[in-house]
C-alpha cells in the first residue's frame, strides 16, 4: 500500500480520514423544561444580551421536531443585578427593547422575578415596577426554592465582546 496518503489509507480501512470529517449532528429527545435564570449582571445595558439566552432555550423547543408550545415551559428570571434598573417604569423609555422582549416573554408564559433586597437597595417598591414583574423576598432564597423543585439554574455570562466575529473566526 504504497504512495497512498493518510486520508486514501484510512478510507480503505473504512475509517473518516481527518480532512474528510465533519462534526455530526445529534437531535437530543428533549422534554418538557423546567428553568430558572439567575440575572445578575454588572451593567443594566447587558439585559439584552442576557434575554438572548432565554431565546437560545425556548426557539428550539417551541420549533421542529419539538414542537413544545410556550405555556408548558415552566422558565423563570429572578432579577437581582444592576438589570432591575430596566424593569422599573420610570426607566421604560431608556430600555425600551429590552421592555418589549421581556413584556413579549412574559406573555409566553416566562416569570420574572425580582428580588425585594435589591429592590430596597435601589429605592424601589412594588409598584415601581412594570406590570409583569413579580416582586420575592430574595433573589438567593428564590433561586434555592426554585432548584430544591426541580429547576435547572442557568446563569448568563455576558461578556463584552472586543473583537467582531469575523475577526476571530
Amino acid at each position: 500500500m504504497t504512495g497512498l496518503t493518510l486520508s486514501a489509507l484510512l478510507a480503505v480501512l473504512g475509517m473518516p480520514g481527518t480532512a474528510q470529517a465533519e462534526a455530526r449532528f445529534e437531535q437530543t429527545p428533549y422534554g418538557a423544561q423546567k428553568v430558572v435564570f439567575d440575572f445578575y449582571l454588572d451593567d443594566p445595558e447587558k439585559i439584552n444580551a442576557a434575554l438572548f439566552w432565554i431565546r437560545s432555550l425556548m426557539n428550539p423547543l417551541t420549533e421542529s421536531p419539538y414542537d413544545q408550545a410556550p405555556e408548558f415551559l415552566d422558565l423563570k428570571v429572578v432579577i437581582h443585578g444592576t438589570e432591575i434598573v430596566t424593569v422599573a417604569r420610570k426607566n421604560e423609555a431608556r430600555y425600551k427593547d429590552a421592555v418589549e422582549r421581556m413584556r413579549y416573554y412574559a406573555q409566553l408564559g416566562v416569570e420574572f422575578r425580582v428580588c425585594g433586597l435589591a429592590a430596597e437597595d435601589y429605592g424601589y417598591s412594588r409598584d415601581d415596577f412594570q406590570d409583569f414583574v413579580i416582586m420575592v423576598p430574595s433573589a438567593i432564597t428564590e433561586l434555592a426554592h426554585w432548584q430544591l423543585q426541580g429547576f435547572a439554574l442557568i446563569t448568563p455570562q455576558v461578556m463584552t465582546r472586543h473583537k467582531s466575529i469575523e475577526e476571530i473566526r
